[in-house]
């Protein structure tokens, strides 16, 4: 389900500090239930070797757009390693306050190229960047209505120029009505599996 910014804006998280000239995009809750100390085997369902229901198990649409965007990339060159973390934009590692260069890193992601920034008990956030675009994708634990606890998805972005505004506008109700809905249940089943395997 889609949230209000404020959602993600109104908590003290740490990305805040980290990277306050980045725009928040979207934030969605998941529906992911566990207790207080649950967000590391969220993070886990993630990453792990379970986590394989996206996008294979997603809808055939998403599975044709999340494939075109890759050849799309590849023809222009969206994704060249020179365009990305540690080349065109510097790491937000480098920008971490000391106590969080010495927390946990957390995992990185295995096929898609987000890499860690930081894992705390209540928050993971992970960076990706490409000639349109650096992002964060920030996992918070957060307080349910029911008194349990679930994570929220928020992601951050600094477009790269002109085209790199143009392009992430062209694509917004593609990742709106499409991919974040595969990718949230995507997650989701990945989540409730790793409870089962427990």
């Amino acid at each position: 389900m889609k949230l209000p910014g404020t959602a993600h804006t109104s908590r003290p998280w740490r990305i805040h500090e980290v990277a306050p000239d980045f725009r928040l995009e979207d934030v969605w809750a998941l529906r992911t239930p566990g207790g207080p100390d649950d967000l590391p085997r969220l993070v886990a369902s993630m990453v792990g070797d379970e986590a394989n229901s996206f996008p294979e198990g997603a809808p055939l649409v998403v599975r044709f757009l999340w494939a075109a965007r890759w050849k799309i990339g590849a023809v222009l060159g969206l994704d060249r390693p020179d365009s990305g973390v540690g080349s065109r934009v510097r790491s937000l590692r480098d920008r971490l306050p000391r106590d969080l260069r010495e927390a946990a890193r957390g995992p990185d992601f295995k096929d898609v190229p987000l890499t860690s920034l930081y894992l705390l008990e209540n928050e993971w956030a992970t960076e990706m960047a490409n000639r349109t675009v650096h992002t964060v994708m920030h996992i918070g634990w957060v307080p349910d209505e029911s008194g349990g606890y679930r994570g929220q998805m928020a992601v951050l972005i600094k477009t790269n120029g002109r085209f790199g505004a143009a392009y992430m506008a062209a694509i917004k109700p593609f990742r709106h009505w499409f991919v974040y809905p595969a990718f949230l249940r995507s997650i989701q089943r990945d989540y409730a599996a790793s409870a089962d395997a427990v």
